[in-house]
This record gives structure tokens, C-alpha cells and sequence, in this order.
């Protein structure tokens, strides 16, 4: 078992350079399967979720190959199969768009219910609702989706609620169906439209991403290309925030500022400096933090993944702050190990209530999801004395190198190994 042993305390200064966006790389991969030839993705994430992938479409027969670190090459041409193999894709949320790029080029999917992080129930009933209106039909069996089309033909599709993982799903079924598909009330984060740029530069004809209507013609081959994927918007506002959390002067490098507007102006609201270059952004704070409220939305509102990480800010800042959970059920899961460490946080529902405290103090925690694992990174970064962090699994999924990183910054990160705990036998 693997754990973060932290030492609180230390200011972040320095500059940090980020990663391509996990939100875009998982859903860009899977659909390499919709080109006749070979892909190169470069500025790749190193994580744990973006290597699954690249094992599951190797299982599944492609040919994938990294040419260096952040460089991936895949060979969709020899994919001969439209079933994903189950223990792999169990192991991650985002496996559900090899629904839309098996459909897209076989008509046929056979996928395992996903995994990943749980809070709260995320049905994909907008993602089967998408594909039904361009022909398909599907079964639930034994934790298997099975989606099957005769032909796929443009439709419209109107999205009952607004959700980035159908808008994304039903863009790959799309784009080789014959004819226009129209779909309305789409997400429209950054990564929808990191995709929609990666499909059109293999030859597609979408128009609108980023817009709540997206109108995708049909063709009939994508051929290969090489993209790079966009920065990670949501690493850059965790280290924006654990530099503020730790009275830090950070340069995060490699950014687009714009995807960052709505946690930059969070953070100046709080008391925070930022300013902003082409394509990084400095982060500095000398005083206190001054309570705020936070509401999440889907873009360009605040972002949900940025949720607990604010809350950490929220907790060592003056007076009483609401962070009001605008988008998942229970989000709030990592508070009992935010109270750990000394703060003051009460929930009702999808609604936290924060009192500032002076200070967070070291404690044993875990992190019980991705994004609230970066949450005990950052609290136990700015508490006195040494937090140890176990289930880091869950962080690894979404942020690369983030030890190297932080201890670039000045942070006292340790990743240690502790032997798991042997059965003792009561005889």
C-alpha cells in the first residue's frame, strides 16, 4: 500500500508545468477507433486513467506505441473486436466512450457498466437516449451495455440535462452517421471541444462545440492525424489553489487562461493575486483569505472538479463561506477527512457550510475520491505537522507527476511504501 506522507508549512514558490488534460485525453483515445489510420496524441497526461485506455485498446488489438513521455502513437487498423474487455474498463469512469467510437465504426458496442470515482449515481441513460435517436438499440446484461445499429442515421438530439459525458459520447457516434445530427442544450467544457477539434483535424465536420448546440455531418472515413491535446485545466487550478493555500508565488506554466476565468476570479474574490501572461498564469498571496461563496455549474460556471479543492481554501480563510454543489449528488464525501485536520465544514445536502479556522493541523487521511484526494494533497501542504494520505490510487488518476511537481515547488512530499498488514490467525 502506497501512501503521501506530507509535511505542512513550507510556501510553494516557483513555476509548474502542466499537463495535457485528462478529461480530453480519455475520451480523444478512444477515438482513435473511428480512423482508417494511424494517430499520434502528444502532450499525453502520465496517469493512471490514460494508461487503462492504452491498455484497452491494445487488448482489444490496436497497436499502440509511446514514442516518449507525453507522445502516444495508435494504430486503429488492426482493432478486430467491438467488445471491451470488462476488468479493464471497470476500472474508470471515462470507458464509456468506447460506446460512441465502437458504434461509430462497427454499429456495434459491447462495453461494461464504468467504474472510477463514486459520488452519487451517474446514470448514462443521456448517452443510450443519444443513440437511440440515430438508430441504435441497446441491452442491459450482466453489468454489459450492448448497443447495436443497422445503419446510423443524423438526428435530433435534444439533451435533458446538460452533461459532458453524453454530449461527448454521441458526438463519436455521430460523426460517420449519414446525414446532419443537431444536439441541443450540449455541454460545452474545454475537453468537448479538444475533441471536436481532434475529430475535424482527421477529416469530420463538426461546427458549434463550445456552444449548447453542436451540428455534426457525417462522413464517411476520418483519416489518421497528429494532435496535441490541451492543457489540463483542472490540474492548473489545484496548484493555483495549493499556492494560495500556502501564502505561495507560483508560475503555472502551460495553461489557457480563459478555461481558468471562472477559478481566477474565485481566488481574487478570496484575496489572492493573479496575473495573467499568454499562456500561464502567477499566483501569489501575502495576506489573509476572505470568505466566499461558491456555486458549481457546468461551463463556464466554476467547475465541480475544483469543488473540494476550494473547500480546503474556504476552510483556513475568515468568516463563514456556502459552497453550494450545483452538479453531482455527493460531492461533500472528503469532508469527514477535511474535519480531521481541524476544519469546520457542515453539510446539508448538496449545500457546505464553512467556518474559517486559524490553522489545519495534521492528521491520517484518505483520499476517498480523485479530486478529494487533491484536497487532503493541498490541506496537508498548509497544516502544521505531518498528514499521511493512504487510497492515493485514486489521485494518480488524474494528476501526473504530482510529487515531482510539488517538490519542485519547495513542498515536503514523500510517496512511501508500507507493507499491507498480514491475516493473524487466532488459533
Amino acid at each position: 500500500m502506497d501512501k503521501f506522507v506530507i509535511t505542512g508549512g513550507n510556501r510553494l514558490s516557483g513555476e509548474v508545468t502542466i499537463s495535457g488534460a485528462k478529461n480530453a485525453a480519455v475520451a480523444i483515445l478512444p477515438a482513435v477507433i473511428l480512423s482508417d489510420d494511424v494517430c499520434r496524441i502528444e502532450n499525453i497526461p502520465n496517469i493512471t486513467d490514460v494508461n487503462t485506455m492504452a491498455h484497452i485498446l491494445q487488448e482489444m488489438g490496436a497497436g499502440v506505441r509511446f514514442i516518449n513521455n507525453t507522445t502516444l502513437e495508435i494504430d486503429p487498423r488492426t482493432v478486430g473486436t467491438y467488445v471491451a474487455p470488462y476488468e479493464l474498463v471497470r476500472q474508470m469512469r471515462a470507458s464509456y466512450y468506447l460506446l460512441g467510437a465502437l458504434l461509430g465504426r462497427y454499429h456495434h458496442a459491447v462495453v461494461g457498466m464504468p467504474g472510477g470515482c463514486n459520488f452519487g449515481v451517474r446514470p448514462i441513460d443521456q448517452h443510450l437516449k443519444g443513440f437511440v435517436s440515430l438508430g441504435a438499440t441497446y441491452s442491459l446484461d450482466g453489468g454489459m451495455v450492448d448497443v447495436v445499429a443497422d445503419e446510423l442515421v443524423g438526428s435530433h438530439v435534444y439533451m435533458d440535462v446538460v452533461t459532458v459525458g453524453a454530449t461527448m459520447n454521441i458526438m463519436l457516434a455521430a460523426v460517420k452517421a449519414k446525414g446532419l445530427t443537431v444536439i441541443e442544450n450540449a455541454a460545452k467544457e474545454p475537453h468537448i471541444v479538444d475533441l471536436a477539434n481532434f475529430l475535424n483535424s482527421m477529416g469530420a465536420d463538426i461546427r458549434g462545440a463550445g456552444t449548447d448546440v453542436i451540428k455534426i455531418r457525417g462522413v464517411q472515413h476520418l483519416h489518421g492525424t497528429t494532435y496535441s491535446i490541451i492543457p489540463d485545466q483542472i490540474e492548473a487550478g489545484t496548484y493555483m489553489v495549493a499556492a494560495a493555500a500556502t501564502s505561495g508565488d507560483v508560475l503555472v506554466k502551460n495553461v489557457i487562461p480563459k478555461h481558468l476565468e471562472s477559478i481566477t476570479a474565485k481566488l481574487e474574490e478570496m484575496g489572492v493575486q493573479i496575473e495573467e501572461y499568454d499562456d500561464s498564469v502567477r499566483v501569489c498571496r501575502s495576506g489573509g483569505l476572505n470568505k466566499c461563496n461558491v456555486k458549481t455549474m457546468p461551463h463556464p460556471g466554476f467547475p465541480t472538479d475544483m469543488q473540494p479543492q476550494i473547500a480546503v481554501l474556504l476552510s483556513i480563510a475568515k468568516g463563514t463561506s456556502i459552497i453550494t454543489e450545483g452538479v453531482w449528488d455527493n460531492r461533500f464525501r472528503y469532508v469527514e477527512e477535511l474535519r480531521r485536520m481541524g476544519a469546520q465544514v457542515s453539510v446539508d445536502g448538496r449545500m457546505a457550510v464553512v467556518e474559517g479556522v486559524d490553522h489545519l493541523v495534521a492528521a491520517p487521511v484518505k483520499a476517498m475520491d480523485l479530486r478529494g484526494g487533491a484536497a487532503m494533497v493541498i490541506a496537508a501542504l498548509c497544516a502544521q505537522g505531518t498528514t499521511q494520505i493512504e487510497d492515493i490510487k485514486y489521485i494518480e488518476r488524474g494528476y501526473d507527476h504530482i510529487v515531482e511537481k510539488l517538490c519542485s515547488l519547495g513542498a515536503d512530499i514523500r510517496r512511501v511504501s508500507v507493507p499491507e498488514a498480514s491475516a493473524v490467525l487466532v488459533g
